[in-house]
């Protein structure tokens, strides 16, 4: 409501103001912000203002009489939410009767299936001729009831069903919502609780970013978020939501399931998670719809002349609605409306079961519905619904606003008769005691209702597409001849990675499609050129001159901007990463994001959000920058990473290299480029990069492959391959150090070895354990070797090098007959110059030669003296502790 620009009536306003003083003369200021704090409450029950920070009254947002008609068929609807609540609720406690082990939720659904039910059938939309379809991100515990949902509409047989959580043979579904292994159903993971929320604001802002760029029309498409109460503690539920109000997007729904219980007790038993919820998202400056109570209370706010109701609400706190919930009629009005003499003669005419079927408005179809309709008109911001629900809604003395409600996963006859009666279902005690899955004749009016109502919105949800056009990419030739033909040329493979991000970005046909993404600081990995180049993306432009004007460097910020500078959030970055990522499903055409970062806050800090992006098949480029635990000399403990590339090991469609040279790199990225953008492999890549610079070799002739396989032989002397007593194996950054070693060691000793760039332990060991399972289940077929095996075959012993944790070497020692000696970093990092750092690790040139002289000698084919002298004349301090225990 407008604020009137002129006073109607100054005298009234006089006395208004004269009061005031009076009342504070009188009875001091403590006597003044009561009357304020009154008159605050008052404007809100009048309806003067929505509500006054930090949170509105306990009511609902959306009054009665702006409220509107329901657009459906209600009984029809209530109907079939009651059919989809049972079979839910079969599905989960027919796996643990038959099994007793596999878990599953039916509390969750329960509270939410309204709320589901009302975006089903009147606002999720599957897309049509002129549109793709919205976003939707489902609360994972609920996953039971989707499928519920789908099973009536026919996507889902009887079968998958029975099979719930039993995935192994094939017939099975998910736990929950998982696009890797249920590719044309679910889109988007949200198991990991906070990970749905900042991701689904993540989306709605790449759309606008395809917008606004021109390369895709997305704005008739919305993201709907429906998550628990409970999730929203999680950092990464609400670390974007300002984002989402400062880009304003209004594409973008939060529907809040707030049933007060986390998985087993109450989320604020001592508070209020709905008023906490609105003071934080009205911070954050979304608008917030609260929707608390159901249609029967409506006759009681209209006679609560003087708001009893509404201060009992306030001061009842969340554990005690819990209580109210999980009791009948008779408590309620006791420990309730017998609170208070007016709240009582509220209901003075009501019988005990009338008040016992009170609902709560996340239960309410036209609440809800009043309440998505508002969301989905509002402009300018986001919106978020809170809706009140009760875990376990329906379940009764066995779970319904019960602590246990979330582990609640069987019940016994009684209990299901109890079920079976209050939603009306038509299911005989032997259906019961069988817990039969219940499907509707064909030719009744449920299942017609349930298709005209998703035909109206386009068809079935959810649903992933993967139906994007092939991107072609450039001959690698025309765009990394610098890193090719290096001719040693001093630079770091950060340099040589950015430089072939701006070749790409020239190309005609992938050049659009590529995404670089920062997370803050983009001029300490040489980006700065692109500022200027492609420009950063900003929904509003640029508003301001910045400093650097004058700068043939300068900041530009641009509506059609394709560089996204996230700041300082690797949580926001690396989810803006993952909606470019997957914007080939999502929105029909492939992008190539290339999100570059310091490699300790990737896996390490945000793993799970990679997870994530793996479940739904995301393709693009990681880059790992100022890699390994001792090329970031002067940072220290938290800064330095050892271990990502273990990290990355473990996940199945991650390709991960470790590359030292530029054209290492050139290889790696062209042929994932290829593989993602032309051959649509459902992969991506982790590439460490460094920021030391140092003489860059031209690429070898013939090695190519061998780079992409993972490990190729450097032609560092001319000693014939037989002549090698030792080989050894270095990676990233060391590699340097480990062809110095095989220096030292020709020079010092007159030992031949083998110098090999290992680019990816974790490829070679990929290979190696394929074949190695494949040789083991097909014995009567020839044996097949890995590229491992093949390069280092024999008994010549081998060193390994890395600047990561020696468990990432070693994840090829189980392939590599000769003995294996490994040289890492583990531990914690330190703050000293590279060199200083080698050393302290034991991974420089000097170490690494002396491991290769104590394998010879361990196998006699050096004296054993030669260690001794070997130490003696590096100067290694024999008597340091191990690093790792400092």
């Amino acid at each position: 409501m407008r604020m009137p620009d002129a006073d109607a009536d100054p005298d009234e306003t006089r006395e208004w103001l004269d009061a005031l003083d009076a009342s504070v003369r009188a009875g001091g200021k403590e006597r003044g912000l009561f009357l304020l704090k009154k008159l605050e409450e008052q404007a809100q029950h009048l309806g003067i203002v929505a509500h006054v920070p930090p949170y509105s009254a306990y009511q609902n947002t959306i009054p009665l009489e702006e409220q509107g008609p329901y657009p459906g068929d209600l009984a029809l609807e209530e109907r079939i939410t009651s059919i989809m609540r049972w079979n839910a609720l079969a599905m989960v406690v027919r796996a643990n009767r038959a099994y007793g082990e596999l878990g599953g939720h039916i509390a969750s659904y329960a509270s939410a299936a309204e709320i589901f039910e009302v975006g089903f059938n009147h606002f999720f939309h599957a897309g049509d001729a002129s549109r793709r379809a919205d976003l939707v991100f489902f609360q994972p515990h609920s996953a039971p009831g989707v499928y519920a949902r789908a099973f009536l509409e026919g996507r889902l047989t009887e079968e998958q069903l029975a099979n719930f959580r039993q995935e192994v043979g094939g017939k099975g579904l998910s736990s929950y919502p998982h696009p890797w292994l249920m590719p044309k159903f679910w889109q988007f993971p949200t198991g990991s609780m906070g990970i749905g929320p900042i991701s689904a604001i993540y989306h709605a802002r790449f759309m606008r970013y395809l917008e606004h760029r021109g390369i895709a029309a997305t704005g008739k498409r919305h993201v709907w978020g429906v998550f628990g109460d409970g999730e929203m503690d999680e950092p990464e539920s609400t670390g974007a939501l300002t984002l989402a109000a400062r880009e304003s997007l209004d594409n973008l729904t939060f529907v809040i399931n707030c049933n007060l219980q986390r998985l087993d007790g109450p989320v604020r038993g001592n508070g209020q998670i709905i008023q906490e919820l609105e003071s934080l998202f009205i911070g954050a400056g979304w608008n917030v719809i609260k929707v608390l109570w159901g249609s029967d209370w409506d006759p009681l706010f209209a006679r609560d002349t003087h708001h009893a109701l509404l201060r009992q609400f306030a001061a009842t706190v969340d554990g005690q609605y819990q209580t109210l919930g999980a009791n009948d009629g008779a408590y309620n009005a006791s420990h309730f409306f017998g609170l208070d003499p007016e709240l009582r003669a509220l209901v003075a005419h009501m019988s005990l079961a009338e008040i016992d079927a009170l609902k709560r408005g996340g239960h309410d179809f036209r609440k809800l519905y009043a309440a998505l309709r508002a969301a989905r008109a509002h402009a300018g911001q986001p919106t978020v619904v809170l809706a009140k629900t009760k875990k376990g809604y329906g379940m009764g003395g066995v779970g319904e606003s019960r602590m246990t409600s979330h582990q609640q996963k069987k019940l016994d006859l009684e209990a299901l008769k109890a079920f079976r009666d209050r939603f009306r279902l038509h299911l005989s005690d032997d259906d019961l005691a069988q817990m039969r899955f219940y499907r509707p004749a064909d030719g009744g009016p449920e299942l017609a209702y349930l298709r005209e109502r998703r035909a109206a919105l386009g068809g079935a949800l959810p649903a992933r597409r993967d139906d994007a056009a092939p991107v072609a990419v450039p001959p690698l030739e025309s765009y990394a001849r610098f890193a090719l033909d290096a001719g040693g040329h001093e630079m770091s493979t950060t340099t040589a990675v950015v430089r072939l991000i701006g070749n790409l970005l020239k190309d005609g046909a992938l050049g659009p499609r590529i995404v670089p993404i920062v997370a803050d600081e983009a001029r300490t990995f040489g980006m700065a050129n692109l500022f200027r180049q492609i420009g950063i993306y900003s929904p509003v432009g640029q508003l301001y001159e910045p400093e650097d004007a004058a700068s043939m460097l300068r900041y530009r910020e641009a509506q059609d901007g394709q560089l996204l500078e996230e700041g300082i959030t690797e949580a926001g970055a690396l989810s803006s990463w993952v909606a470019a990522a997957t914007s080939y499903s999502v929105h029909g055409v492939a992008m190539l994001p290339f999100y570059i970062y310091y490699s300790m806050f990737g896996f390490q800090r945000v793993g799970d959000l990679i997870w994530a992006a793996a479940d739904q098949r995301a393709r693009g480029f990681l880059l790992g920058a100022t890699a390994g635990r001792t090329t970031l000399g002067g940072e220290g403990l938290q800064h330095q990473d050892g271990s990502s590339h273990v990290a990355a090991a473990t996940i199945p469609n991650c390709h991960a290299y470790d590359p030292a040279f530029a054209y290492e790199v050139a290889v790696i990225v062209d042929h994932g480029a290829r593989q993602m953008m032309e051959r649509q492999d459902d992969v991506f890549y982790y590439v460490t990069v460094m920021n030391e610079n140092y003489a860059q070799p031209s690429l070898p002739a013939g090695v190519a492959d061998d780079i992409v396989r993972g490990m190729y032989r450097l032609p560092t002397d001319d000693a014939r391959r037989g002549d090698a007593r030792v080989r050894l194996l270095g990676s990233g950054t060391i590699l340097r150090e480990v062809v110095a070693a095989a220096e030292l060691l020709r020079d010092d000793w007159q030992i031949a070895s083998e110098a090999w760039s290992v680019t990816s332990f974790g490829e070679l060991a990929r290979e190696a354990r394929e074949l190695e399972r494949r040789n083991r289940l097909h014995p009567a077929q020839p044996r097949q070797s890995s590229h491992v095996e093949r390069c280092l075959a024999g008994d010549a012993p081998v060193v390994a090098a890395t600047d990561y944790v020696r468990a990432y070497p070693q994840l090829i020692a189980s392939y590599v007959g000769a003995p294996f000696i490994v040289l890492g970093t583990d531990g914690f990092g330190r703050s000293d110059t590279r060199s200083a750092l080698r050393d302290y690790f034991e991974i420089d040139r000097r170490h690494i030669a002396v491991a290769a002289l104590d394998a010879l000698a361990r196998q006699q084919h050096v004296p054993g003296g030669v260690v001794e002298k070997a130490i003696e004349r590096y100067a290694i301090d024999a008597g340091a502790p191990p690093p790792w225990t400092q």
